[in-house]
Formats: structure tokens, C-alpha cells, sequence
């Protein structure tokens, strides 16, 4: 359903109308703009590390409850995978803060959030060394890896929550 908003004397324009008339209107498949973009890869970028570790955590729960090393194997490469994939995530939102923010200063959410990634990434690096020192140890993983990983998880949700405040996604309307 398109909205038609007022305009004076009865005339009504849609909003489509509107946004193209204000250069709004974006090719959701412009390659250019989405990788020449200053600010857009961090925004990309960041949901490999949640998805990767989140997973990693599932399975490493399910893997512990069902014995079943092919998930274990399946946690430890998802941990491996968020943890590499943490690094462009924080270069990409530190530009964006440069760029998309105009290096303002650090404060409320913008801090909170910045504070959260800087103890979530280490977090997820944590999990993943208990689970590599457990296999090159070739010893059970510790149980209390378990709140860790939960802490971290909550971190890892939390950061995104705010994160997604910054970028205008969790804007009323």
C-alpha cells in the first residue's frame, strides 16, 4: 500500500513520488554504491560475525548434549570464522564512524556501543581459544565455557541492538 500524503489544496502525492524527487530512491542491486560507499560495509560486514558465533554457540550446546563430534567440528570453525571475520568489522566501524558519523564525538549510544564491541570481540576470541586449546590439548572442553559463551552472546546481541539504532534500522515509523 503506498501512502499519499497531503499537500495543500486537496492535492495528494505519493510517497515513492516524493522520495524520487528527493533523490531517496536507491537500486537495492547497485554494486557501486553498496561497495564504493564509505560507510555501508561495516553495515554488510557485521552480520557474519553474529550469525557465525551464534551458531557456533548452538551447536556447540547441541554438540555437548547430544555427543556428537561433526557439530563440535561445526562450532569450532563457525568460532574461527567469527573471530577472523571480527577484524574488518571493527576497521569498517571505525570508518563509518569516521564518515557516516563525521567523527563526532563518543557518546550515549554511539559510546555504549563502541564500548560494547570492544569487549564483545575479544569475547568471541576468548571462546574460540578455549575451544582450540582444548583441541590441540585433545582434552574435554571445560564446562564453564558455557558462560562464557552466553555472556558473549549477550554481548554480541546487545552491540547489534545498538548498533542497529545507529544506523536508522530500529527508527520508529
Amino acid at each position: 500500500m503506498v501512502k499519499v500524503i497531503s499537500q495543500g489544496a486537496g492535492h495528494g502525492l505519493q510517497e515513492k513520488q516524493i522520495l524520487r524527487r528527493c533523490g531517496a530512491m536507491v537500486n537495492p542491486f547497485d554494486l557501486k554504491t553498496a561497495l564504493l560507499a564509505k560507510h555501508a560495509q561495516h553495515v554488510v560486514l557485521i552480520h557474519f560475525p553474529i550469525g557465525l558465533f551464534i551458531t557456533a554457540v548452538a551447536f556447540d550446546l547441541i554438540a555437548q548434549w547430544t555427543k556428537q563430534r561433526s557439530l563440535a567440528a561445526a562450532a569450532y570453525y563457525n568460532l574461527l570464522a567469527a573471530a577472523i571475520s571480527t577484524l574488518p568489522v571493527l576497521v569498517t566501524g571505525l570508518l563509518a564512524w569516521k564518515f557516516q558519523l563525521e567523527g563526532q564525538k563518543l557518546k550515549g549510544t554511539l559510546l555504549l556501543h563502541v564500548v560494547l564491541s570492544c569487549v564483545a570481540t575479544p569475547m568471541i576470541w576468548l571462546v574460540w581459544w578455549v575451544h582450540f586449546r582444548a583441541r590441540q590439548r585433545t582434552v574435554d572442553l571445560p564446562s564453564y565455557r558455557f558462560a562464557i559463551e552466553l555472556a558473549a552472546v549477550g554481548l554480541v546481541a546487545l552491540t547489534g541492538h545498538l548498533g542497529g539504532f545507529l544506523s536508522g534500522v530500529n527508527i520508529p515509523g
